[in-house]
């Protein structure tokens, strides 16, 4: 059985007349790359505050590499990194400076050549003499990222690290998530409302709802069999209709815009129409699977008799 890395039982934060967290019961393994995935207000941030020791929990406990946190907060805390919400800087500094100042406050290696081994790291090497003001805002999270790792830590928080990037950003964020697990061997949790970063960043993942933990499991399969809204971009649509108008396929819910097609269906079952149009003369340029995650909520927390 893998180690657990991070561990809540009955977890609570309560609130004058609401539990933000209630009852949560959550376990993340050694070398996940766990999706904590909610709607906003679902009690994700609250969450991790607690996890970070920003805030005391209602009741419930933590256990965190196998400690109890409420009477080991900074020996965990030595071996956490973590992005809360935007990371902050000294903006008129540059980008070492900044590590700088981290890794001295937190007496940890803060050697030239340990700083530019981060910044490499996250992509920022040729940057590192720059001054943070003239930096984009994914250049900022990847900056972040990098304060988070300055003292090699063994599990790295993420609160929502891809919010207000565009999408090179986002893309930039999901490659460093992807390296930090599969080449440094770190275990991320990773908190989102967007199901697609999860589904392509995550191993396992917990749907939050209303402060509770609804369900939970391997990405694949809670994701895999759901129903998907594919968008098929074809060179022939009259020729395209003629085939899907004859074929299994005619049953499923199904639109058409000019030269895409948009239709409901399983994972596993997109080869196949995609098959079927290739082989009748029809070419595909693009397929695009998407998930609604207001649907795909729905489903499950209605499935859960929370709503």
């Amino acid at each position: 059985m893998p180690e657990l890395i991070i561990e809540t039982n009955q977890l609570v934060k309560a609130y004058d007349d609401r539990n933000a967290v209630n009852g949560l019961d959550l376990q993340v393994y050694k070398g996940d790359v766990f999706g904590f995935l909610g709607p906003n207000g679902a009690g994700k941030s609250t969450t991790i505050r607690m996890l970070l020791g920003l805030i005391k929990p209602t009741s419930g406990s933590i256990k965190i590499f196998g400690k109890e946190f409420a009477s080991n907060r900074i020996a965990i805390l030595r071996d956490i990194g973590a992005i809360v919400e935007k990371p902050d800087f000294y903006l008129y500094l540059s980008a070492i400076k900044n590590l700088e100042l981290l890794a001295r406050l937190s007496e940890t290696d803060s050697s030239n050549k340990r700083l530019m081994e981060v910044l490499e790291l996250v992509g920022l090497g040729d940057r590192a003499k720059s001054k943070v003001k003239t930096f984009s805002h994914g250049m900022k999270q990847r900056l972040g990222l990098a304060q988070a790792l300055i003292h090699d830590p063994e599990l790295i928080i993420l609160d929502e690290p891809t919010t207000g990037l565009d999408p090179k950003g986002i893309v930039e964020i999901r490659d460093l998530i992807n390296l930090l697990s599969k080449e440094q061997g770190k275990t991320i949790f990773h908190s989102s409302h967007l199901l697609h970063e999860v589904e392509m960043t995550c191993n396992r993942m917990m749907i939050m709802y209303q402060g509770k933990g609804v369900t939970s499991g391997t990405v694949e399969e809670l994701l895999s069999l759901r129903d998907l809204k594919v968008t098929f971009e074809v060179s022939d649509a009259d020729k395209a209709k003629q085939v899907l108008a004859t074929s299994a396929f005619a049953k499923f819910t199904h639109t058409w815009s000019t030269n895409k097609l948009v239709i409901h269906m399983e994972n596993n079952e997109i080869a196949l129409l995609n098959q079927l149009l290739v082989s009748n003369g029809i070419s595909v340029s693009s397929i695009v699977p998407l998930r609604s995650l207001e649907e795909y909520f729905l489903e499950i927390t209605t499935q859960s008799g929370i709503i």
